[in-house]
């Protein structure tokens, strides 16, 4: 049998981290023909980088992690356009330009789309959320010359808006529904380090304050909001930043079975023949799989898009996601978390805390009670070694081991030793 006998026609819907990692690592493993298919922009880009090309550190071009002769070089085909309906018996896909794709294997990998919440107001012009390269294009053109702007969400999109915000001096009054910057997530003295870092960079923060209305012009532009409280703030742009949720409302109607999000097993597969989900859009039907039923995680969609290409080209691989790891930056601020940090602590569980006078660099361990194992890291202004914090956490490594080998996990080598050998021992004297 000849090769071209051989080949089959993979196509990826969206050219994501997830999605490109696939056509990566199944390009190295095959000879199929490999598809991407996208409408948010010709060439994969970093999507966390975004607000840099606001800020003015980066261009467009900077962003791109290939140059443009990778993609023919390694035989990948890009289609700049929009899937609108997957029909699976057919194994083909309606196009929003009216040319179907047809494939023999398909990875869907369609990403994320923000959240709105029925707002009175929310499709006002100069009224959007921040996930797409289009996103980006209309902060652009709807930011310009404005003198105050509101952001709603308390998650990490919305510092990161109120940051590209107050990057053009704008003003920004940031609306944040809980009582501390994500309590729902980070411990108490974590949340409060972060509060206290987006008040520094003069952001003015309303807690426990929800938006109740977005007002609007008579030329239909935004003009300001009416929080909870009854109070109104003119503005003129509103950023809506609470939360994503799976792309998925292409594939309505089609074989193939949805939840919140595209239902696979722990190897990517739907419930349609030869139809694989990735990233963002994939939701694991046994919840057990993942830290979460839906990781919207970068670093995970990497895992994701390496598994299901082992699997495609005929290494079936369950996955396996390791340690939970996320890391962000809030204005000037780095944090870490890995493995086991809830933002109340489990009875089964203690905690050391250590931070210096300052209050601006923190280490939390957390280990289990009985076991003294440890279950978790948290880091803000102190950068931890991924690899050894993620040994030691899949190892199960003793809180009484790690503590004396702390500065193993110090990133910044000009000030490892006595920082983290200072945080070990106030850690070991507060324990």
């Amino acid at each position: 049998m000849r090769q071209q006998d051989m080949e089959r026609n993979i196509v990826i819907i969206g050219n994501g981290v997830a999605g490109i990692t696939a056509a990566r690592f199944i390009r190295k493993n095959s000879y199929d023909r490999i598809t991407v298919i996208s409408s948010e922009s010709d060439h994969f880009f970093s999507r966390t980088a975004l607000m840099y090309i606001y800020m003015g550190h980066m261009t467009y071009q900077d962003t791109k992690p290939y140059e443009d002769w990778f993609w023919t070089k390694n035989r990948i085909d890009l289609i700049r356009d929009r899937v609108v309906a997957v029909d699976t018996d057919a194994r083909r896909l309606e196009m929003g330009s009216g040319k179907p794709v047809s494939y023999d294997v398909l990875i869907i990998a369609s990403g994320s789309q923000s959240n709105k919440f029925g707002w009175p107001g929310q499709d006002l012009r100069g009224v959007q959320g921040l996930y797409s390269l289009e996103d980006l294009e209309e902060m652009e053109r709807q930011t310009v010359d404005i003198s105050r702007a509101v952001v709603v969400g308390g998650g990490l999109i919305g510092i990161e808006m109120a940051e590209m915000l107050h990057s053009r001096h704008i003003p920004v009054t940031f609306l944040v529904r809980e009582r501390s910057y994500m309590d729902y997530l980070l411990p108490a003295e974590e949340s409060a380090i972060v509060d206290a870092e987006i008040r520094a960079h003069q952001i003015d923060l309303r807690l426990s304050t929800e938006l109740a209305e977005i007002t609007g012009n008579d030329a239909g532009h935004v003009n300001g909001v009416m929080t909870n409280h009854g109070e109104r703030i003119e503005c003129g742009f509103v950023g809506l930043t609470s939360g994503v949720r799976p792309n998925v409302g292409f594939l309505k109607g089609s074989a193939i079975e949805l939840d919140r999000g595209v239902l696979v097993n722990d190897r990517f597969q739907t419930s349609a023949d030869d139809v694989y989900a990735i990233g963002d859009c994939a939701q694991f039907i046994d919840p057990t799989v993942a830290h979460r039923p839906i990781e919207q995680l970068w670093y995970t969609a990497r895992k994701h898009g390496k598994t299901v290409a082992r699997t495609i080209c005929g290494s079936p691989t369950r996955y396996e996601r390791g340690a939970f790891f996320n890391s962000a930056k809030f204005f000037t601020l780095e944090y870490q978390t890995y493995g086991d940090i809830r933002s109340d602590l489990p009875d089964t569980q203690e905690t050391l805390l250590w931070h210096n006078r300052s209050g601006r660099r923190l280490v939390r361990i957390n280990f289990d009670s009985e076991s003294r194992r440890v279950v978790g890291f948290n880091a803000f202004g102190v950068r931890l070694r991924h690899e050894v914090c993620e040994k030691w956490l899949l190892e199960g490594a003793v809180v009484d081991r790690v503590l004396p080998q702390l500065s193993l996990a110090d990133f910044d080598p000009e000030c490892a030793e006595w920082r983290l050998a200072s945080a070990a021992a106030a850690i070991n004297y507060s324990g």
